[in-house]
């Protein structure tokens, strides 16, 4: 059982390199289909053949039952999770408990969710990612948990919260040209991917209040906060909110597949949202530079070149890196539809 001091030393080891661990990791599934060339792990049944209308996909909300507990020998005394570990001991600036919608399955553009909550994922996903860099240092020869896990895309398996990552893509049809919009997470804020870029928006998919059991609901609240600094949205009515009305009248979203992050396994769905040059400066003239969870990226031109930077050559997220990658084997669809 380790000292809170060595504990503290595997987890600064583990924010220092997680793009590094997580490339490596995904060596730890052979036999699981990785999507487009990253190291993000999918299902087949996840990855429809042709970008699917965000619309398209239904919902439904059933009971769910408690999965066995995860414990770990890799956490100081006193401590029965990592979220109490990490709590006392390394809390980003924003953590906290709170309700989300746990996937259990997924069948035929029918998402089944139940009622978990955000820690369930952390007591996991960054318990398995921090036995992993431990192993790394030599702390360990044996990944337990990460065995005790077994399919990282079966969401029986483990409580699954989902993330909705959006690829956003401003387009100007009268010249062509399209910017995509990236985040640098910072690990001081953040208590998953802190030192990696992602897409944006991105959020757990979980309710701010009633009529919430959306992903589109979900991600006006993510547009909102992450790329105008909007203080947290609670108990919206998304009929009458200026900003979401308009919104959805200009955004083009679709859903191009979902994976799981090898190191932490960490499962989000894939999304673009395109939306006309003119509408996006109306609706994001005052785009921030910094949010409550690290450093917006301008524009970026969405070409080749950026594309292969972003998700070759820059420690990016698995899961934007591989939404880069398919909305750039999809453009053409995307961006003409």
């Amino acid at each position: 059982m380790p000292t809170p001091e060595q504990w503290l030393e595997v987890r600064a080891h583990l924010q220092r390199h997680r793009h590094a661990l997580a490339s490596k990791a995904a060596g730890e599934y052979p036999d699981v289909p990785k999507v487009a060339g990253t190291p993000l792990l999918t299902s087949p049944h996840w990855m429809p053949a042709a970008p699917v209308p965000l619309a398209d996909l239904s919902l439904e909300l059933a009971r769910s039952s408690p999965l066995p507990g995860f414990t770990s020998d890799l956490l100081p005394d006193g401590f029965r999770s990592y979220s109490d570990a990490m709590a006392a001991l390394a809390a980003p600036a924003v953590f906290e408990n709170r309700e989300t919608y746990r996937l259990l399955g997924f069948t035929d553009r029918r998402l089944t969710f139940g009622i978990g909550s955000y820690f369930d994922g952390i007591d996991v996903g960054e318990a398995c990612a921090h036995e992993y860099a431990a192993r790394e240092l030599g702390h360990t020869d044996a990944l337990p948990s990460r065995a005790a896990v077994g399919d990282p895309c079966d969401p029986s398996r483990r409580p699954t919260n989902v993330a909705i990552s959006t690829l956003t893509i401003r387009h100007d049809q009268a010249t062509g040209e399209a910017t995509f919009f990236l985040h640098w997470r910072d690990p001081k804020r953040v208590g998953h991917a802190g030192g990696m870029y992602q897409v944006l928006p991105v959020g757990v998919f979980q309710s701010a209040g009633y009529d919430d059991f959306s992903l589109w609901h979900n991600m006006i609240r993510e547009f909102a906060e992450e790329l105008l600094g909007v203080p947290e949205v609670r108990g919206a009515d998304y009929r009458t909110w200026p900003f979401a009305r308009r919104l959805t009248s200009a955004a083009r979203v679709s859903y191009l597949g979902m994976g799981v992050d090898p190191l932490t396994f960490a499962t989000d769905m894939l999304t673009v949202a395109v939306i006309e040059a003119g509408q996006f400066d109306s609706l994001f003239g005052d785009l921030v530079s910094h949010n409550d969870e690290g450093r917006v990226l301008e524009g970026l031109p969405f070409t080749a070149a950026n594309v292969e930077r972003f998700v070759h050559g820059e420690p990016t997220q698995a899961a934007g890196a591989a939404l880069l990658s398919l909305a750039w084997q999809h453009r053409e669809s995307l961006l003409c539809a």
